[in-house]
């Protein structure tokens, strides 16, 4: 079934084109000109577009134009009861999907519109096939914590409930909601991740909901929010209690009605969208504070799922530099080095206070730093030891003959770096461990020349 807008002047062809769009389990929406069939998708989350040629007010040609600029994923069919050549080349090379000529064969427009919405099937499932391919990582790991957790996975999937994914930073957060994307209904559609600390206060309602043309400064075009580019799939917000009192309020409402207003518009939008949201806060403590809406957190708390801290799965920790070690296999290596048996055990007694994120990055970088193929527990040693020695993050030995201030600084450049490393070099999550601002810490990474990796 779709969702279909007809837009012609005549009453008669709206009329029959919805009886037989409805008898083929359509939805059908109606305009009698350009300006009114625009309007409706503003409002409408539409599949696809009948559209007669001769309009008035506004020209068959020109309304395709503002779609294809505007919606260019709507798939548009051209009807016109003076059809010639020129024009039905026209209409093609602007991007519609065909042209019909009246008087229109009802086979033919029933044959075409299937067809067009197959299509557009078909898009959204190459784009989530596009998505899946451009994951990261997968979720690895048979420990009880992760069982519960892939458990939890399967049961919500296929629900329309609201998620709330809890844990520390490098858990595997995004991972947990994309894996509930793939196994859910929506998986042919997009699956669209808003990381709600990365974006400044005064850009997030534009960022979530878009805005019109002229809404401030600098809006120089009409641009569609995260809201309407996650329609028929799942939006992911990311860092949610980092969210301002004014887009919590905005997000509370479009959550609640599945309508919202672009900035600077009139109109309200309506979308068919699933929302995962998680934090790394103590989302209780947030709530308490009043620094996070309570309403807004029954909402969005249907379904919690909390992912655990990798010291608390330390026996899926051989499993996961296992994979890791396949991810970042040299190419031209027959095959990916391992880590021995003592190896394994002394990365198993490390905290990992970056999670599996760093637990990542330390294998990456010892795939690239150490030439055996068999890691021994010696090299893993020396490259924990840069992190840690005697379970502290840093050595009296690292400093010794130094004055106060080149030992204060030495120690700042390596607790910023293990700190980025942590984060992924992500300079807004590493400010916010470090309880600094951004302007701040890139401060800090140029007095120290600190590379940061891309």
């Amino acid at each position: 079934m779709g969702r279909v807008l007809v837009v012609d002047d005549e009453p008669g062809i709206r009329s029959v084109l919805t009886d037989i769009l409805q008898d083929e389990k359509h939805a059908v929406f109606t305009a009698a000109d350009g300006f009114e069939g625009l309007a409706v998708l503003k409002q409408e989350p539409i599949d696809l577009v009948i559209l007669d040629v001769w309009l008035p007010n506004l020209g068959g040609i020109d309304v395709l134009k503002e779609i294809k600029q505007e919606y260019p994923e709507v798939e548009v069919i051209i009807i016109s009861g003076h059809a010639n050549i020129d024009l039905a080349v026209r209409a093609v090379k602007l991007g519609a999907y065909d042209f019909l000529e009246k008087p229109l064969s009802l086979e033919k427009v029933t044959t075409i519109v299937r067809n067009a919405l197959t299509l557009e099937d078909l898009k959204r499932e190459n784009r989530s096939l596009k998505s899946s391919l451009f994951m990261d990582d997968e979720l690895i790991g048979q420990s009880k914590p992760m069982r519960e957790v892939a458990e939890l996975i399967r049961q919500s999937a296929s629900s329309e409930a609201k998620i709330m994914i809890l844990g520390e930073n490098g858990t595997g957060k995004e991972l947990v909601a994309r894996e509930i994307h793939r196994q859910s209904t929506r998986a042919a559609g997009p699956f669209v991740e808003v990381n709600c600390a990365a974006i400044p206060d005064t850009l997030i309602e534009s960022e979530l909901f878009g805005h019109e043309r002229g809404a401030f400064t600098g809006a120089v075009a009409r641009r569609k929010g995260k809201f309407e580019a996650a329609g028929g799939g799942t939006l992911f917000l990311d860092e949610v209690a980092d969210l301002s009192a004014s887009a919590q309020a905005k997000v509370l409402r479009a959550i609640q009605e599945l309508k919202f207003e672009r900035i600077g518009g009139e109109k309200s939008i309506s979308v068919d969208v699933r929302i995962i949201s998680a934090t790394n806060k103590d989302i209780h403590n947030e709530t308490a504070g009043k620094r996070f809406r309570e309403d807004l957190y029954f909402r969005l708390n249907v379904i919690p799922i909390v992912v655990p801290p990798l010291r608390e799965r330390v026996e899926d920790i051989p499993a996961l530099v296992t994979y890791f070690m396949r991810k970042f296999k040299e190419p031209d290596s027959a095959e990916p080095k391992s880590v021995s048996a003592e190896g394994i055990k002394l990365l198993a007694s490390y905290p990992w206070p970056g999670n599996v994120r760093e637990l990542k990055n330390f294998v990456q970088r010892i795939n690239i730093m150490v030439d055996e193929q068999l890691i021994s527990q010696e090299t893993v040693r020396f490259y924990l030891g840069e992190q840690r020695v005697n379970g502290e993050s840093v050595s009296l030995r690292d400093f010794g003959g130094m004055k106060l201030g080149e030992a204060r600084d030495e120690f700042e450049r390596k607790f910023i770096v293990q700190k980025l490393e942590e984060n992924d070099f992500n300079i807004t999550q590493t400010a916010q461990s470090l309880g600094v601002y951004p302007s701040n810490l890139h401060g800090k990474i140029k007095k120290f020349g600190i590379t940061v990796r891309k």
